[in-house]
């Protein structure tokens, strides 16, 4: 498999046409076939996680798309690992309504509200003399850490790292990484509040 790989990396061609095979011209979403005899070898989903039938599932055998044990992902949510790898760790809820584009990385024990979007791909615009769709995409891995909630119509930008046991509010535009204990709010989103181990109180930063 190692070999057959290598061989059609290796000629632009060939690689041009076993993608046709795997995806229409101009689509995110596999073809049939590769849903019900390609992906089935090549993810993994743990021991009693869900995805609802609802769910548009934008993954391929090339990324790594993989799920903990007891997760969920609800239904209305997109899920696309087409240009980078998408992990979601154990007891995950991913709510309804949102769209996960790898390179993404979320710990255990993590909710995601509604109509939140995480994308580690962004497009490139620097040439001028092409139009955005034309030029290359840019790709920045995000992190979720572990005990983490991400509450609803939040967005979190590519190469951003959130912290474990962290509050992301409602409606944030995350663009800068967030540390562990912190609660962040707003556009560009900024941290609040952040947890005192000594008094052991969550207190408002100034």
């Amino acid at each position: 498999m190692k070999s057959l790989l290598k061989v059609v990396k290796g000629n632009e061609r060939l690689k041009k046409i076993v993608h046709w095979m795997m995806i229409p011209t101009g689509e995110a979403r596999p073809r049939t076939w590769v849903s019900l005899f390609l992906n089935p070898f090549f993810h993994k989903k743990g021991k009693n996680s869900r995805i609802r039938s609802r769910t548009r599932l934008d993954v391929l055998p090339f990324n790594n798309f993989e799920m903990g044990d007891n997760s969920i992902i609800e239904d209305f949510c997109t899920i696309n690992n087409g240009v980078g790898a998408v992990y979601i760790g154990n007891r995950t809820l991913i709510g309804m309504s949102n769209v996960l584009i790898g390179p993404v990385n979320i710990g255990d024990d993590v909710i995601i509200a509604q109509n939140v979007v995480i994308s580690g791909l962004n497009h490139s615009y620097q040439d001028i003399n092409l139009p955005i769709s034309k030029q290359p995409v840019i790709t920045s891995p995000v992190k979720i850490g572990e005990g983490s909630w991400i509450a609803a119509n939040a967005v979190i930008t590519a190469g951003v790292t959130i912290g474990a046991h962290v509050v992301i509010a409602a409606g944030a535009v995350v663009t800068k990484d967030v540390p562990d204990f912190c609660v962040a709010a707003g556009n560009p989103a900024k941290v609040i509040k952040r947890y005192d181990p000594k008094t052991e109180l969550w207190s408002r930063i100034s």
